[in-house]
């Protein structure tokens, strides 16, 4: 999975309910959250503001992940605790290579269409500004953990020990998806989805971190401090 011979892998559980998170979260709970919400609002008696909203939004994500995933990652921890050296060097490098590779391709894809930029930088600009602290724990913790059990731990391990190109290609993808699909639905225009290549990259960064240290916590710990750095 991370690197044969030193696999993470994940148990028939875990792959099972694991698919489902995925699935669920990528296609289904977008269209379910603001009707869910809407009517915990009304069982309680008052609206739930956005800020309540996302941080309750990302802290179940978050413990569902942590519970679906919990033998990954006691094993993924183990990993990262038995070599600490080789997985923040390659927290290192891959940070480098994040902002490098990531610049490089944003400058191309700005040549090629000059109209459109990064979907999401508005509405996370908005909420940064509208409750900062919470924010701040959903963009640089919570979010990137989410992202990087299912992304990089379930898709990408569970591919890379049948086929490592598989692994990178539907990974990235799927993680590229993620980031834009929403606004092409909302927008009516498949022109948003030549915003995937913004997000390929960063996706086979942290796929290629979380190979080279051989854990989990290798690209989660890049996704967070790039998250970080951007914020900041």
């Amino acid at each position: 999975m991370a690197k044969k011979g030193s696999t993470t892998y994940m148990t028939t559980l875990e792959r099972i309910l694991g698919g489902a998170l995925l699935v669920f979260y990528l296609m289904i709970l977008p269209f379910v959250r603001g009707p869910l919400f809407s009517f915990l609002g009304r069982l309680f008696g008052g609206g739930l503001s956005a800020r309540t909203q996302n941080i309750v939004y990302y802290w179940v994500l978050f413990v569902l992940a942590l519970l679906i995933f919990w033998i990954f990652i006691g094993r993924t921890t183990s990993r990262f605790l038995s070599d600490t050296a080789q997985a923040l060097e390659t927290v290192g490098l891959g940070l480098i290579s994040f902002y490098g590779i990531n610049e490089l391709l944003y400058r191309v894809f700005r040549l090629l269409v000059s109209s459109q930029t990064n979907l999401n930088d508005v509405p996370i600009s908005a909420q940064v500004a509208d409750a900062p602290q919470s924010t701040l724990l959903i963009i640089i913790f919570l979010a990137p953990f989410v992202e990087e059990a299912l992304f990089r731990g379930y898709v990408f391990g569970n591919l890379r020990d049948h086929s490592r190109a598989a692994a990178y290609i539907v990974s990235c993808l799927l993680y590229a998806f993620l980031h834009v699909w929403q606004f092409a639905m909302v927008d009516r225009s498949l022109s948003c989805f030549l915003l995937m290549i913004q997000y390929l990259a960063p996706g086979a960064v942290l796929a290629w971190c979380y190979e080279r240290s051989g854990t989990l916590w290798g690209s989660v710990l890049v996704h967070c401090f790039a998250s970080a750095l951007t914020v900041l």
